[in-house]
C-alpha cells in the first residue's frame, strides 16, 4: 500500500502515528538503481546523435559542402578523444573504472564519427585509391588502441567488428562482392580463422591477466563467428561433411569443459544450440539416404524433432541444475 493510503487511515483514527512512521522509513530505504536505464538511454543518445548527423549530411550535401562536413566530423572526433584523455585514469592492464559514465559514452561517439571520417573521406576523395585493406586497416588499429588505452568494452566489440570486416575484404575477390555471392569457401574458412583468433585472444588476455575482462567479449563473439562458419561448411563441402561435424562436436566439447570450469550457463546453451542443429542436420541426412524420401521418411523427421525438442529443453535444465551444483562446490 502506498504511504498517503496509512496517513489517511491514521486521520480515520484506525492505526496509530507510529505506524505510519514505520511505513514511511520503510518505504523510504526501498530505493532502486536506475543504472542500467540510464545507461541505455545514453548509448541510445549516442546511436542517434551519429545517425542524426549521418541524415543532416546526407540531406545537405550539396549547400554545405565536403570540407565543411569533414572538418565539422573531425571536429567532433577530435573533442571527443581529447575530453576522454584528459579525463582517464592511469593505464593498467586490469580493469580501469571509468571516472563517470561521460567519457565513455564521448569514447564512443569519438569512435564512430572517426571510422565515419575514414569512410567519408575515402568514398569521396579516394585518398588510399584501390587499397581498400589500409582503408580498413587504420580505424582497425585506432579502434583496438582506444579499447585498450581507454579500457572501453563496446570499442573493443566495434573493434572485432572491424577487423571481421578488414579479413573479408582482405581474401575476398572484388568479384564476390559485386556479384553479392557470399556463399563463398573463402569465406568460410574465414570465419573459422577469425572465430579461432579471437577465441584464443579471449583465453590468452585472461592467462596473461592483459585485460582479462576482455575474455567474455573475445570469446562470445568469437564462438558465435566459428559456430556459424562450421555449420556453414558442413552445409557447403559434400566431401568433407563428417570432417566439419567432428570439428563443431570439438568445439562444443570445448565450450563445454569451459561453461563447467566458468559455471557459464550462457556459453552451455549457445553450443547445446549449435549442436543440436548440426545433428539435426546429419539425422536428417542419414534417414534420406537410408530410404527414398516418402510419407514414412517425414513421419519419422517429425517424431524426431518433437522427442528432440523435449529432450533438449530437459537436457538445458540439467545443465542448469550441474552448472549451480559446481558453483556451489
Amino acid at each position: 500500500m502506498h504511504p498517503h493510503t496509512f496517513e489517511r487511515l491514521h486521520a480515520e483514527g484506525l492505526i496509530s502515528e507510529s505506524s505510519v512512521e514505520k511505513v514511511k522509513a520503510v518505504s523510504a530505504n526501498k530505493l532502486f538503481s536506475l543504472h542500467w536505464e540510464l545507461k541505455t538511454v545514453l548509448y541510445l543518445g549516442v546511436l542517434l546523435l551519429s545517425t542524426g548527423l549521418g541524415i543532416l549530411v546526407y540531406k545537405n550535401i550539396d549547400t554545405i559542402g565536403h570540407q565543411v562536413i569533414l572538418l565539422f566530423i573531425a571536429a567532433v572526433s577530435a573533442g571527443c578523444f581529447y575530453y576522454c584523455n584528459k579525463r582517464k585514469q592511469p593505464f593498467s592492464f586490469s580493469k580501469v573504472p571509468a571516472p563517470d559514465a561521460l567519457p565513455d559514452y564521448l569514447l564512443l561517439l569519438g569512435c564512430l564519427t572517426f571510422v565515419s571520417f575514414i569512410a567519408y573521406i575515402q568514398f569521396q576523395y579516394a585518398i588510399f585509391g584501390d587499397h581498400l585493406r589500409l582503408a580498413g586497416f587504420i580505424p582497425l588499429v585506432v579502434l583496438f588502441f582506444c579499447a585498450y588505452y581507454f579500457d572501453h568494452l563496446g570499442v573493443l566489440s566495434l573493434a572485432i567488428t572491424n577487423l571481421a570486416a578488414w579479413m573479408g575484404i582482405v581474401v575476398t575477390p572484388l568479384r564476390i562482392l559485386r556479384e553479392n555471392d557470399f556463399n563463398s569457401e573463402t569465406l568460410i574458412y574465414t570465419g573459422i580463422v577469425l572465430g579461432v583468433l579471437l577465441i584464443a585472444a579471449g583465453e590468452l588476455s585472461r592467462y596473461r591477466n592483459i585485460k582479462a575482462h576482455f575474455r567474455f567479449t573475445y570469446v562470445n563473439i568469437g564462438a558465435h563467428v566459428l559456430f556459424i562458419s562450421l555449420l556453414a561448411g558442413m552445409f557447403h563441402f559434400e566431401h568433407l561433411f563428417y570432417l566439419f561435424i567432428m570439428a563443431v562436436m570439438g568445439t562444443a566439447l570445448y565450450f563445454y569443459k569451459q561453461a563447467l570450469k566458468d559455471h557459464s550457463f550462457y556459453f552451455m546453451l549457445i553450443l547445446t544450440l549449435y549442436s543440436y542443429i548440426a545433428l539435426s542436420y546429419l539425422v536428417i541426412r542419414l534417414l534420406m539416404l537410408a530410404q527414398d524420401i516418402d510419407l514414412g521418411a517425414v513421419y519419422l523427421i517429425l517424431f524426431y524433432f518433437i522427442g528432440s525438442g523435449v529432450g533438449l529443453i530437459l537436457f538445458l535444465i540439467n545443465l542448469n541444475k550441474k552448472i549451480k551444483q559446481n558453483a556451489g562446490i
